[in-house]
């Protein structure tokens, strides 16, 4: 849609908002009901054909964010009127839910034969430093397969990476974040990216690229896909249910660890580059509900 080409917004959001934009098109022109601008009965018409059809109540909400802002960039009034926000909005809520059932994080009990799961090879070595850092780094996809030698620097205390855009970053000032050594060497991700980048000889350009069938490595950038099929495979490999896992999981595991490991959340925030307290607080997943529980140890 041509509206978001000036958009200033990530690619993913783009393409996200592309994708979610034609769905609205499309439904409209099979209906022969008006796009843009749409009216408020087309518009709830489209919302109750989503929760009927058994879309999240995240997903409709992303799709209507996605068609204010298309009216918004095209110079019309946004569609979602107080009527629709009070009436078709929250009905939809009320019957389908909000509650998100997220992947679950990978914590250390899930780590460990993961990194087990990792053969001893050169693609090894890639997926071992994938891992690692990806969990040390809390990293999104697109910012760990994003990263470069160069944005990578050695220090006496670990690596200090520069991440020159993410999706709280979307000027691209950058930020950077330290990766501290670890204790044992085949769980540390200093150890890992070093053994990665020695052994295939990666002096510039992107530090996790594909290999072929031959065991080559190519010349160009993994796709932000690659990670969560990293996750997948050694998940599987370790016993566990794939399904049950995704690239996110690192980030989030990393997130989860340490505040079971008593982080402040400033210290998590700090490494997640989370910008407020609420969005870092969605990563404490159950288990570490049970971490200084008000509710334990008064007596009960």
């Amino acid at each position: 849609m041509k509206t978001y080409q000036s958009a200033s917004k990530a690619d993913n959001t783009r393409k996200s908002y592309k994708t979610n934009w034609h769905h609205f098109e499309d439904w409209c022109e099979q209906h022969r009901l008006p796009s843009l601008p749409t009216n408020e009965e087309t518009y709830g018409l489209y919302l109750t054909a989503l929760a009927n059809s058994g879309y999240k109540a995240s997903t409709i909400s992303r799709r209507m964010s996605t068609i204010a802002t298309a009216h918004e960039l095209a110079g019309h009034a946004s569609p979602n009127t107080k009527n629709i926000r009070s009436v078709i909005w929250a009905g939809i809520r009320r019957l389908h839910g909000v509650e998100e059932k997220g992947k679950q994080p990978i914590v250390l009990e899930v780590l460990l034969p993961m990194l087990a799961a990792i053969p001893n090879s050169l693609l090894g070595a890639r997926d071992r430093a994938m891992v690692l850092l990806g969990f040390a780094g809390a990293f999104r996809r697109s910012e760990l397969v994003g990263l470069d030698v160069e944005d990578i620097g050695f220090v006496p205390k670990g690596l200090v990476v520069n991440i020159r855009r993410s999706k709280t970053d979307q000027e691209g000032k950058g930020q950077s974040i330290g990766i501290p050594r670890g204790t044992k060497p085949e769980t540390c991700p200093v150890t890992a990216y070093q053994a990665w980048i020695e052994a295939a000889g990666l002096t510039s350009g992107p530090v996790f690229r594909p290999m072929n069938r031959h065991g080559a490595i190519l010349p160009k950038r993994l796709s932000d896909r690659a990670v969560a099929r990293v996750v997948k495979i050694y998940a599987a490999a370790a016993g566990l249910d794939e399904t049950e896992f995704a690239g996110h999981s690192l980030r989030s595991g990393l997130a989860t660890v340490s505040w079971q490991a008593g982080k402040s959340e400033r210290a998590i925030m700090v490494q997640t580059r989370h910008t407020t307290v609420a969005s870092v607080r969605k990563y404490i997943r159950p288990k570490s509900l049970f971490i200084e529980n008000a509710a334990d140890g008064i007596g009960l």
